[in-house]
């Protein structure tokens, strides 16, 4: 895989490759960096490249500017709802961006600011390294909608932060912040303009207050290991994979199942009226 293939330009995709960290950032900030079909299998294409090419070491997912991601584009959301069932639910684009993900053999860090909304958090359980400003807001707001989790999430949050904690942000579908995420385990640490949260001495590193900053350095600090040992490391820390694989395309099933639901509906037509939906009528 050549320089130029990795860092070719997309229209909301900023690709850059230095000192053996590709940095992936999305640039739609119109948009709060949702993002639509096209994009999720950008996104996929890219994390697959850096994985067979042998001039990446490590991968940097973040947004361009002030947000990560508001998850799923509504609109092209609304679109797609529209189409007939062509596609199997696993080969529907998000969920391939969240295999190729899961699948990513070298490390992969994801560097949050602003909104991380659905897909923005689904995609912290299959990173390595997680870290937060102070401006982060998460959520996952699948039953909100109707809907149900994605991308494994219904085994790897149970996993990483403990079923209690994960069910209350799976059903209650409430917003969080960034010291939330940190004391569930979903982040490493949390980084503000007066000073950084550190739980452990990654501090060991150049202090760096911004937190694009301070994943990049780290990028940069991992990409001189021995890329052999840092891929089988990750390899036995994950020996789960296909089990997880497997769990991805099972939830997507039940996702798409849902997305015909009438409660799905009701969700988004209470989000085109701009009025809070009434789930009441439904058993």
């Amino acid at each position: 895989m050549t320089l130029t293939c990795l860092t070719q330009t997309h229209q909301h995709l900023q690709a850059v490759l230095e000192d053996g960290v590709l940095t992936l950032a999305i640039d739609r900030a119109i948009a709060k960096n949702a993002i639509y079909s096209g994009l999720y299998l950008w996104i996929a294409q890219a994390l697959d490249q850096a994985d067979n090419s042998d001039e990446v070491r490590v991968v940097i997912l973040r947004g361009a500017g002030d947000d990560f991601t508001a998850g799923n584009d509504m609109q092209d959301f609304l679109e797609s709802m529209q189409q007939p069932d062509a596609t199997p639910a696993a080969e529907q684009p998000p969920f391939v961006l969240l295999k190729s993900a899961a699948k990513f053999s070298k490390p992969l860090i994801v560097a949050v600011k602003g909104v991380a909304i659905g897909i923005g958090v689904t995609l912290l359980l299959h990173a390595d390294l997680a870290f937060a400003d102070e401006s982060a807001v998460f959520q996952l707001p699948f039953v909100s909608l109707g809907l149900s989790p994605e991308g494994g999430a219904s085994k790897l949050l149970v996993q990483q932060v403990g079923y209690h904690h994960a069910a209350a942000l799976l059903f209650t579908a409430q917003k969080f912040d960034a010291h939330a995420a940190e004391k569930f385990g979903l982040i490493n640490q949390v980084f503000s303009s007066e000073h950084m949260h550190a739980p452990y001495h990654l501090m060991a590193l150049k202090e760096h207050r911004d937190v694009y900053d301070f994943a990049d350095q780290t990028a940069k600090t991992m990409a001189k290991l021995p890329i052999a040992s840092l891929k089988q490391t990750k390899a036995l820390m994950k020996q789960n994979l296909p089990e997880i694989l497997k769990w991805i395309d099972e939830e997507a099933e039940i996702f798409m199942q849902r997305v015909k639901s009438p409660e799905l509906h009701e969700a988004v037509n209470a989000f085109l009226e701009k009025r809070t939906a009434d789930f009441s009528r439904f058993n």
